[in-house]
């Protein structure tokens, strides 16, 4: 129970702790960064560097009015922020960080995180209908054609992984890059992979279902205290599971390059697995501060333009190269 292993007691809380910490962090991680990147300082006031700035800004959202105006649909406007964070959460449960460090060990663990991603496109929907606010129903739309849309070309980007790596198995799938990780054939899988993830969070320059210049603030734009606070850490989670699913599935997950292990097998991966995680982390940030965002119509336009095309025809190559090789 109190050992390293998949499902084990301790494995669970170190999972499901160390996501909502880092998520929570991520928060103060990324205006810090922002800052740098636009020369200004950040959050610097709040404890050592700013560090404490998340806490204080949870204490600000718990303590603001949870208001639910008297014109929504009350049960929808107060269900549908609590969609994303669990939904987000249940992903992670087949992610495995390394070697005996996971909640679970699912055959279909890939289809179970598209099954979740979803499952948490409702909640802007959602969000946005309930409000019955002209804006927020915008923004509603907006994030269910996006992020509907931008999951086919998701799914499809993965299948040359899955036809590489032989499984759905989170787990097989790392283990099959040991000979070579899979960015290298699957380079425009990964490409696109990358771009319908940020669509698929709605992180920028894809934020378009909040679209302050446009549309106020979208979905959200009725929500206060936590639970819009739910809506937020719910994007930081999601952020966080791109983050892990890169690497897993494209960059050998936990195994280390060129054989470079750091100490017994699982402290090796936890860090090796930190090291890509936190590459990642960084890029989106970096991506955010360096972009300006497209139009709406630009963006389905690319999607299904270019996207598509792009994704098929890395599934046609791919399952031809693996036909080849088996023949």
């Amino acid at each position: 129970m109190f050992e390293f292993s998949v499902g084990s007691f301790l494995s669970i809380v170190f999972v499901l702790g160390v996501v909502l910490v880092s998520a929570a962090m991520l928060i103060w991680v990324e205006r810090r960064f922002l800052g740098f990147f636009s020369e200004r300082l950040g959050p610097n006031r709040v404890g050592p560097f700013g560090v404490l700035q998340s806490i204080a800004d949870v204490g600000k959202l718990i303590t603001k009015e949870d208001w639910t105006p008297p014109f929504a649909d009350k049960i929808t406007f107060i269900v549908a922020p609590i969609i994303i964070p669990v939904v987000m959460l249940l992903s992670f449960a087949v992610i495995p960080f390394a070697p005996g460090v996971g909640v679970m060990d699912l055959n279909i663990g890939l289809l179970w995180i598209f099954a979740m991603a979803g499952l948490g496109a409702y909640s802007a929907m959602l969000g946005g209908i309930a409000s019955n606010n002209k804006f927020a129903l915008l923004g509603g739309l907006r994030a269910a054609g996006q992020m509907i849309s931008y999951e086919v070309f998701m799914g499809i980007s993965i299948l040359g992984v899955v036809m590489l790596g032989d499984s759905f198995n989170m787990r097989e799938i790392v283990e099959a890059q040991r000979g070579g990780w899979f960015v290298f054939p699957q380079f425009a899988g990964f490409i696109v992979f990358v771009i319908a993830g940020l669509a698929e969070t709605k992180r920028w320059p894809f934020d378009l279902a909040e679209g302050e210049s446009e549309i106020i603030s979208g979905y959200n734009t009725e929500y206060s205290g936590m639970k819009f606070g739910l809506f937020f850490v719910g994007e930081y989670i999601g952020m966080y599971l791109l983050s892990a699913l890169i690497p897993v599935l494209f960059f050998g997950g936990w195994l280390a390059p060129f054989g470079w292990e750091i100490g017994p097998p699982i402290v090796s991966g936890l860090i090796w697995m930190t090291i890509k995680m936190t590459f990642w982390i960084v890029f989106f940030i970096l991506v955010r501060a360096a972009l300006v965002r497209p139009r709406y119509d630009q963006l389905m336009n690319y999607g299904w333009l270019v996207m598509l095309p792009l994704s098929l025809l890395n599934l046609l190559i791919t399952g031809a190269v693996v036909l080849l090789q088996a023949s």
